[in-house]
C-alpha cells in the first residue's frame, strides 16, 4: 500500500512538472501582464520571470490596457501592481525596445491609460505597488508613479539609463526631485548607482519596507483598505493633492469647496453618515 502511494505521488509530481514545462514552452517569449479582479481590486502581475521580467513592447501595451481596465471599470476602486518570480524587473529588454525608440515610436498605445500617468488620459484611481529583488529603471518609474509603494528588504534599485547612453524618460527626472530633493535625485540619476530599500524609504520613494516574501501581502492589505473607502472621495483627494504639486496649494484650496459640495450630495456620502449612525461598516458604490 505504501509503495502504491509513493508511485501515485511520483506520478502526480511528474504530471505537475510536465504541465509546468508545457506552460513555459507555450507562453509567449515576450512575456505578459496577468490581470485578475479580486473584489474591488485589480491585480496586475508582471510575468516574464525567466528573463527577470525584462519589459518588452508587448508588456508595455498589456500594462497600459490593464491600467485602462482599472480606470474604466465602475466596480474597481484600486489597483495593485506586483511581479512573478524573484525580481520585479531588470528594466527594458533593450534589443526589443531600442529599435522602436530610435524611430521615435511610443511604447504605449494611443488611447490607453499611461501607467506612468504622464499623458492623457490620466489615471484617477489609486495604485499600490509591491517591489522585490532587482528593481531597475521601469520599476523605479512605476514606483514613483504609484500612490503607495511597498518594498522587500532585498530590493536593488537603480535608475541606470545613463549607463546605457540614454536618460530616464517616464517621470524619474522630476518625480525624484519632488520626493528627495535636487542633490539626492541627481546622485541617483547621474551615477546610475544602486540603492537599497532603506535608502529608497529615506528618500520618500517607498512607504513600507518589509522582509522579503511579505511585500505582496503588505501591499494587498493597503490596497484593500483603500478600496474599502468611498471611491469618489479617494479620487477627489488624489486630484486635489496633485493640483497642489503642479500648481500650488492655493489652486488646490480654491477647488475644495466645490468638490466638497459635490461629494456631500453623493450616495456614498449619505451611506457614510448612515453607517456611522447605525454603527456598521459602510458599503460604498462609487456614486
Amino acid at each position: 500500500m505504501t509503495q502504491l502511494c509513493q508511485l501515485s505521488a511520483r506520478s502526480e509530481l511528474l504530471t505537475e512538472n510536465t504541465a509546468r514545462r508545457h506552460c513555459m514552452t507555450t507562453r509567449h517569449e515576450d512575456g505578459q501582464i496577468r490581470v485578475e479582479q479580486r473584489g474591488n481590486l485589480l491585480l496586475m502581475g508582471i510575468d516574464r520571470p525567466e528573463k527577470r521580467n525584462g519589459f518588452t513592447p508587448k508588456m508595455f501595451t498589456e500594462l497600459a490596457m490593464a491600467y485602462t481596465q482599472l480606470e474604466k471599470s465602475g466596480d474597481i476602486f484600486c489597483g495593485l501592481v506586483y511581479a512573478e518570480g524573484d525580481h520585479f524587473t531588470a528594466g527594458l529588454d533593450m534589443p526589443k525596445v531600442a529599435p522602436l525608440r530610435r524611430e521615435g515610436k511610443p511604447l504605449l498605445p494611443e488611447g490607453e491609460v499611461d501607467p506612468f500617468n504622464l499623458r492623457a488620459p490620466l489615471r484617477t484611481k489609486p495604485v499600490v505597488i509591491a517591489l522585490k529583488g532587482i528593481c531597475f529603471t521601469v520599476a523605479v518609474e512605476l514606483m514613483l508613479a504609484s500612490e503607495v509603494a511597498v518594498a522587500a528588504d532585498n530590493c536593488r534599485f537603480s535608475q541606470l539609463e545613463v549607463k546605457r547612453g540614454i536618460m530616464a524618460g517616464c517621470g524619474a527626472t522630476f518625480r525624484m526631485v519632488q520626493r528627495a530633493g535636487w542633490g539626492n535625485a541627481m546622485k541617483v540619476l547621474l551615477t546610475g548607482d544602486e540603492f537599497t530599500a532603506d535608502e529608497a524609504r529615506h528618500m520618500n520613494f517607498v512607504q513600507d519596507v518589509v522582509p522579503a516574501g511579505q511585500e505582496f501581502d503588505r501591499a494587498l492589505g493597503i490596497a484593500e483598505r483603500i478600496a474599502a473607502q468611498a471611491p469618489l472621495a479617494v479620487q477627489a483627494t488624489m486630484q486635489n493633492a496633485r493640483v497642489s504639486l503642479g500648481q500650488g496649494w492655493q489652486d488646490a484650496y480654491a477647488t475644495i469647496q466645490s468638490t466638497q459640495q459635490f461629494l456631500y450630495n453623493t450616495e456614498d456620502a449619505k451611506e457614510g453618515v448612515q453607517s456611522f449612525i447605525e454603527k456598521r461598516t459602510a458599503k460604498f458604490v462609487g456614486r
